[in-house]
């Protein structure tokens, strides 16, 4: 029985009892085997080349698949286009001087007309918008792609491989810089814009057949004197007053330089240099130290309407204040 004891011992030794931070302590570092966090560097090697491995694969991996990815894309022509995107066929309008970004629920264009810096607040606005127009070259300080527009007429050919229609601002008189666009006189431009659909064409309403009924009769109007004509062939716009109250404190309304974005503008094709066309809406006498809700629609054949969901038009609220 002796020798049996004996033979246990030589096998079996009791791990010698340590304190927690000694045990702490051996864990970080054990001198006697060389482990280093209960591993020794061998075993530390092995695990850090599999992992290095491993996570080089990975990221190979992932990359080929990145990179057959972006093979089906196309940087200036979507994928999924019109009725198949999700931005839809139907474009909306737009509208500029917008308030301050830190008003971003806010569509109210508020000042006051004997207030020179109320005045100038919203005419650097529209500068800020209307300078990306007034760029015509790709140097030093100019926008990139701009040499490609070109003056656009009803009866002009087709445009070039990199051509685009040009939009000339500065004819839009009073709606001017030098005019402050007229804000000083009490008779405020607003600026309106087609969203960019790519490859959207206009199916205008160039004749008086079928025409909406819910149009109003002064653009009805308009279009029967250019009825056959190559300006009819024109993204109609029309500016009212939202409610009976609205109506009758707009006052007289001007579109400038043409009643709409003519289809010569169309298609969006993703070309260095496009610039959407705009329209300035001159609200010529609007009444004072009232708040006016003003919707603006787009008239095409193509475009539908829905006031809730904001489709084809776009609201503002207008307030010219003399005190």
């Amino acid at each position: 029985m002796a020798d049996k004891n004996k033979v246990a011992e030589q096998y079996y030794a009791p791990p010698p009892d340590l304190g927690k931070w000694e045990a702490f302590r051996i864990f970080l570092y054990n001198s006697e085997t060389g482990q280093v966090l209960g591993r020794t560097g061998s075993s530390w090697a092995k695990i850090l080349l599999f992992y290095l491995i491993f996570y080089a694969i990975l990221v190979g991996f992932f990359a080929a698949l990145l990179a057959v990815f972006y093979q089906t894309l196309d940087t200036k022509v979507p994928k999924w286009q019109l009725d198949s995107s999700i931005i839809g066929s139907n474009p909306g309008l737009g509208f500029r001087p917008m308030p301050d970004t830190a008003n971003v629920e806010s569509t109210l264009i508020y000042y006051k007309v004997n207030d020179k810096g109320s005045v100038l607040k919203w005419a650097r606005v529209i500068d800020e918008f209307l300078n990306q127009y007034r760029k015509k070259g790709s140097g030093s300080g100019e926008a990139h792609g701009a040499e490609n527009r070109v003056p656009c007429s009803p009866s002009s050919g087709p445009l070039g491989e990199k051509q685009v229609c040009d939009v000339p601002v500065d004819d839009f008189n009073p709606c001017t810089p030098a005019n402050q666009y007229n804000y000083e006189q009490a008779g405020p431009c607003v600026f309106l814009k087609l969203n960019k659909i790519y490859n959207w064409r206009p199916q205008p309403y160039n004749n008086t057949e079928d025409l909406p009924t819910n149009m109003p009769e002064d653009l009805k109007q308009h279009i029967k004197t250019l009825s056959g004509k190559p300006d009819a062939n024109t993204v109609w716009v029309s500016c009212e007053g939202e409610n009976p109250a609205d109506v009758e404190n707009i006052g007289p309304v001007q579109y400038i330089p043409r009643r709409g974005f003519p289809s010569y503008y169309y298609p969006f094709t993703n070309k260095e240099g496009y610039l959407s066309p705009l329209v300035a809406v001159l609200f010529e006498k609007p009444r004072t130290g009232v708040l006016i809700n003003i919707e603006c629609k787009a008239w095409a054949k193509n475009i539908f309407y829905d006031r809730y969901e904001r489709r084809g038009s776009v609201h503002f609220e207008l307030m010219v204040d003399r005190a």
